[in-house]
């Protein structure tokens, strides 16, 4: 498998709200556009939080008395609702000139084989679902479908990515749920479904994988200056859109 040359990994030890996790991954996109930098990015949300698929309406919330409570943020890419709670998150930005792969999904079992290879190393028996199953009222929340890139454990998703695309480079943000949010029980997460016990360095375990399968030298990174300003502009401009679509 052809590799990218170069890879830089931001491991945030902070966790920030939905508006700004967003804004930053926007920002990741934007720098491999212009500049053609690749990144991994692993973080966490400071608070449960709803981020709406690019295409969804806020309305869709109203139906749920305990999400339609809480903060809401709209994703760059498609797909159903998603609660982040207690999970990490991670995403990766690819410029338009990559090798790594010739189909977009492609990208999708490339990070997840190699978060399934880390898992099963720490104990959970995770797999990729390998079918998909659409169904003509899909439901509101996106674990609650099914697409066969996600990571099952014990039939349920535990991992689920999605991607958007902006000027041929690609951006491929995704969830992993480490224990279900008390607003929905009906998501297990690792924890729930296996005795095993999660580490607390999970994302610098995960990065050396994922990174690996992704380029052939990798470094630890941070946002530039220009990322930071990017994102805060983005962050004010998601606060103020994402209620009135």
């Amino acid at each position: 498998m052809t590799r990218i040359p170069e890879l830089r990994v931001i491991i945030e030890a902070e966790a920030h709200s939905g508006a700004w996790n967003m804004a930053v991954d926007e920002a990741l996109l934007e720098t491999a556009i212009a500049d053609g930098v690749a990144t991994l990015r692993w973080y966490q949300w400071s608070e449960p939080t709803v981020s709406l698929g690019y295409f969804q309406k806020s309305a869709e919330l109203t139906g749920d008395q305990l999400l339609s409570q809480l903060p809401a943020v709209r994703r760059l890419s498609g797909g159903g609702a998603i609660l982040h709670d207690d999970e990490l998150t991670y995403s990766v930005a690819l410029p338009a000139n990559q090798k790594l792969f010739e189909r977009p999904e492609q990208l999708y079992d490339i990070v997840h084989e190699a978060i399934v290879g880390s898992l099963r190393e720490m104990g959970f028996p995770v797999s990729l679902r390998g079918q998909t199953l659409k169904r003509a009222d899909e439901p509101l929340l996106c674990f609650l479908r099914q697409d066969s890139h996600d990571l099952t454990l014990g039939g349920s998703k535990v991992l689920g990515s999605a991607q958007r695309r902006r000027r041929g480079a690609i951006l491929q943000h995704g969830s992993l749920i480490r224990r279900a949010s008390p607003m929905a029980m009906q998501l297990p997460g690792l924890t729930d479904l296996c005795t095993a016990k999660v580490p607390d360095d999970l994302a610098t375990r995960f990065t050396v994988r994922v990174a690996e399968s992704l380029a052939e030298t990798w470094k630890m990174g941070a946002l530039t200056t220009d990322e930071m300003e990017m994102a805060i502009r983005l962050c004010k401009q998601s606060r103020a859109d994402v209620r009135h679509r």
